[in-house]
């Protein structure tokens, strides 16, 4: 049996990555310090969720503790890591920059460390559409110049492509990273549009619309992204055999891949969505656009098909329809 570690097991991304990879077979150790960016109880119930599969051991601890994940490595010698413990968050980054370094860089740091003392077949580690901050041609493609990030939040995320390069060069740890765009489904984040606009539109509150609505978004299903993760786990980079419009590092194993949707959803058409699968209308408080934000993202998910053959299949309204069933049943709305 193969043994994966994940951090930031009881988040949205983590959670739904650790039930994929109980469900192929995988012994799964779970790194979470439960914090309370948002609602701890959420966390809590995805975390009694994972628990009830034997092959889950969850361990309740900040990556950034000196030492806590070299022994932790080096005790459950993990076949491969994902990591995605991360501080999250475009607009918290401007209010509380320190914790994005603690998380974000530290944090890595710590896990690069302890990969290096105990290396693993594969080592994954999440990015950000955020990457790619003030490019305007579109579709992303990862061979793309990424110079330019408009939110710290971002910032700490391209230093940890530039912090994995650096360890899988001088180490020669084969690691990817995944940039992935925004993503939606059961179980997601409190603090993010899909939940802020559905409990907005079922209580008849007002919806905060930013850049006044012209704004689009690489709108990608949960499951999609999971899909996606799982075909790369598998895709090992190998220094010197690139594939068809890679990456791939010429001095290292290293490369960086898109996970999106493909599309450029206008915000207006996510909104309806939503309103279609509540049977209500919102009331649109249409604003200045936000410090950080960037007013649209679209992936190219061509080399993410090359090296795993899958495409994200979930459109918008069957994504959104699930969305909300699961937040009417869990909310009780």
């Amino acid at each position: 049996m193969k043994t994966a570690l994940v951090t930031g097991s009881a988040g949205f991304i983590g959670y739904h990555l650790c039930q994929r990879l109980l469900a192929d077979g995988f012994a799964v150790v779970g790194v979470d310090a439960m914090t309370d960016y948002y609602d701890v109880a959420l966390k809590q119930k995805r975390l009694a969720l994972l628990s009830q599969n034997a092959q889950y051991r969850a361990v309740s601890a900040r990556i950034e503790t000196e030492g806590m994940l070299a022994e932790l490595l080096a005790s459950s010698a993990p076949d491969v890591v994902v990591h995605l413990a991360a501080q999250a968050g475009v607009r918290y980054s401007i209010e509380h920059p320190e914790s994005y370094v603690e998380t974000n860089l530290i944090g890595t740091f710590r896990l690069l460390e302890a990969v290096r003392a105990t290396p693993v077949n594969h080592l994954l580690m999440a990015s950000t559409s955020s990457a790619f901050g003030a490019n305007t041609q579109m579709p992303y493609v990862e061979t793309d110049r990424a110079d330019h990030q408009m939110s710290f939040y971002a910032a700490t995320k391209k230093a940890n492509e530039a912090m994995g390069h650096s360890y899988a060069h001088l180490y020669d740890i084969p690691t990817t990273m995944f940039r992935f765009f925004t993503v939606y489904g059961p179980w997601g984040r409190p603090d993010m549009a899909p939940i802020k606009f559905a409990r907005a539109i079922l209580n008849d509150d007002p919806i905060d619309v930013y850049n006044h609505g012209k704004m689009s978004r690489d709108f990608t299903y949960i499951d999609d992204l999971i899909a996606g993760i799982r075909g790369l786990i598998d895709a090992v980079p190998v220094k010197g055999q690139p594939v068809a419009g890679d990456s791939l590092s010429p001095v290292a194993p290293f490369r960086v891949v898109n996970i999106g949707n493909g599309a450029a959803v206008p915000l207006g058409d996510f909104i309806a969505a939503i309103e279609t699968a509540t049977g209500r209308k919102a009331k649109r408080n249409l604003m200045d656009m936000q410090p950080g934000d960037v007013p649209a993202t679209w992936a190219d998910n061509s080399l993410l098909k090359t090296l795993t053959g899958y495409s994200p299949k979930v459109g918008l309204q069957d994504g959104i329809d699930a969305f909300v069933a699961w937040y009417r049943d869990y909310y009780r709305a």
